[in-house]
């Protein structure tokens, strides 16, 4: 199986200084392996962006360096999310012979019935597990079907992860990898009266007030005079 193919130059350029190359457009990183020394190297950003848009972190790349081409996987990078630009990346060298693990996405595909339903919420609890195999059998993703998820407390753990038998799967069988839970109900809050309204309303209830007050003291004078006369 012909694998996207990557070539990298050996790095002198080490510590804060690296911030040089990648103004020129390269990516630092270093290249490491068992039984092999870690060894520091800068590849065309450009270059390193389109293969491994091919092949993730679980697809190996045929890394030429030093003269000799060896397949590696992509083990960590570091990443400017404000920009979407990688930062720095360190391969792994393997052997196609020696199993590797590797941490791979899990996928949930259909609608569960409950949702369909509104019977309830379906919740992801994980979205990863860690898998062995050899190099060229690593799977992209793990994908499990939730259209049977039908009732409130239905899920499907790890253990019922399907892979091929190439595939170890290593990650606790008994956690659990999606659950319906209960809907959440947001309570309405209570109308706010307008500012206009609510002012309207003092306005009206200061007014009767005054009225009321002015109707007193007018009955009191009217009932002074009669008396007077």
């Amino acid at each position: 199986m012909k694998h996207p193919q990557l070539t990298a130059e050996a790095r002198t350029v080490l510590g804060k200084k690296v911030k040089k190359l990648r103004r020129e457009g390269l990516l630092p990183g270093n290249v490491y392996g068992k039984g092999l020394e870690s060894q520091s190297l800068q590849v065309k950003t450009v270059d390193f962006q389109r293969v491994y848009k091919e092949a993730g972190d679980t697809g190996l790349i045929d890394l030429s360096f030093a003269g000799k081409t060896k397949p590696v996987l992509v083990k960590s990078m570091h990443f400017n999310y404000a920009s979407s630009t990688p930062l720095h990346v360190d391969f792994y060298q393997v052997n196609l012979k020696v199993k590797v693990k590797a941490v791979v996405p899990v996928v949930l595909t259909g609608e569960a019935v409950a949702v369909t339903n509104k019977v309830g919420l379906l919740l992801q609890t994980i979205s990863e597990v860690e898998v062995e195999a050899l190099p060229d059998k690593l799977p992209e993703n793990v994908e499990i079907n939730v259209e049977h998820l039908a009732e409130l407390g239905d899920q499907v753990t790890v253990g019922d992860l399907k892979v091929s038998e190439e595939v170890t799967i290593l990650t606790d069988p008994a956690q659990t990898v999606a659950k319906v839970n209960e809907l959440v109900v947001e309570e309405a809050e209570p109308e706010e009266v307008p500012e206009g309204e609510e002012g309207a309303e003092t306005a009206e209830g200061e007014a009767g007030e005054a009225t009321e007050g002015e109707s007193k003291e007018e009955k009191t004078e009217a009932s002074s005079e009669e008396k007077k006369d």
